[in-house]
């Protein structure tokens, strides 16, 4: 039997790598060259800029590109402008709609998770603690593998009712906009399921980073998956870097929480007729939080390249994914 795979799995160039020719690798990828990392850091030099301040607006960035149109030849089937203003400055109406949105789509995930399949989550306090209690104005990134299209919204159906089901404390995520912004009523869909719409292929200084980066000014959550795509392959992915810009530029470096999950593939298939399945058993690891804080300091302390300094920082996450990885790997053969 002929399967067709789902559209938001398609590859992308230039996205698996092999730990033994990491180094001798050329990133051809559309975003920014990769810059060649020396084993010191330049010296430092004084900076009397403070640091600005958690505002509405985004801290000034170079080089930004804000239409996000503007790519290397990027298919855009749906126009997105329109969308970008109503994220970026909500109204009564917005949150509203949102809420409604946002208590069906919990509800539902919750339902799935955990009535229709088994789903067991390891260290399910940590993440509920770092979502609800963390202090306020402190942005949280958490970062996962990507391997059905219901990862999102589906593990967050492992959180208590009052957080999936409220639209003010559950995340931020961007969604492909070739998958979801398709035409206006998907679109308002989503927008008010607080997705982001992202032009995979147009790097990292496109309008959902940018976005992502103001959401994380206010103090929010937003959730990414970094290796861009649904990993129907399961193949260890070279992490795309916007994970990496969110984290550098945002002015309060953020709690930064990666997770890995086993399962999530077998209650939706990634091939037609995408339906779900039940009596599946799905693992959700939550790993340690990163502190990356005096990391990120020492990199704009020392002037490293805006590049370098994402590049270096999204080396953590991919560290900390291959640990975590095996770990759920196990625990999750342990369950059958």
């Amino acid at each position: 039997m002929h399967y067709t795979p789902a559209p938001e799995a398609r590859p992308l160039p230039d996205e698996t790598f092999s730990a033994k020719n990491q180094s001798e690798r050329k990133d051809t990828s559309t975003q920014t060259d990769r810059i060649s990392l020396s084993k010191s850091l330049p010296p430092a030099t004084p900076s009397s800029s403070p640091n600005p301040p958690p505002i509405p607006t985004p801290p000034p960035m170079s080089d930004r590109i804000s239409d996000p149109a503007r790519g290397s030849g990027v298919e855009i089937p749906y126009k997105l402008d329109w969308i970008f203003p109503r994220l970026r400055n909500p109204n009564m109406f917005w949150y509203v709609t949102s809420q409604i949105v946002i208590t069906v789509v919990g509800i539902f995930s919750k339902f799935v998770l955990t009535f229709w399949n088994k789903t067991h989550v390891h260290n399910r306090d940590r993440l509920i603690r770092v979502v609800s209690k963390r202090p306020k104005g402190t942005p949280l990134v958490t970062v996962s593998n990507h391997y059905s299209c219901f990862d999102d919204p589906g593990l967050w159906g492992t959180l208590p009712i009052r957080l999936v089901c409220n639209t003010f404390s559950i995340r931020w995520s961007m969604a492909a906009h070739d998958i979801c912004f398709t035409n206006r009523w998907h679109s308002m869909f989503f927008m008010f399921g607080k997705c982001i719409p992202v032009v995979r292929g147009n790097g990292v200084y496109q309008e959902a980073i940018n976005l992502c980066i103001e959401k994380a000014a206010l103090g929010h959550w937003i959730h990414v998956f970094p290796e861009g795509k649904v990993n129907m392959e399961k193949e260890e992915l070279r992490l795309k870097w916007g994970v990496g810009r969110i984290i550098y530029e945002s002015p309060k470096i953020p709690i930064i929480l990666p997770m890995w999950h086993e399962g999530m593939d077998d209650v939706l298939p990634n091939v037609e007729p995408y339906v779900f399945n039940r009596k599946k058993r799905v693992t959700l690891n939550v790993g340690e939080p990163l502190d990356l804080t005096k990391f990120v300091l020492d990199l704009k302390k020392h002037n490293v390249p805006e590049p370098e300094a994402r590049k270096l920082i999204t080396d953590k996450i991919q560290e900390a994914f291959r640990e975590l990885r095996a770990e759920t790997e196990k625990l999750h053969r342990e369950r059958f």
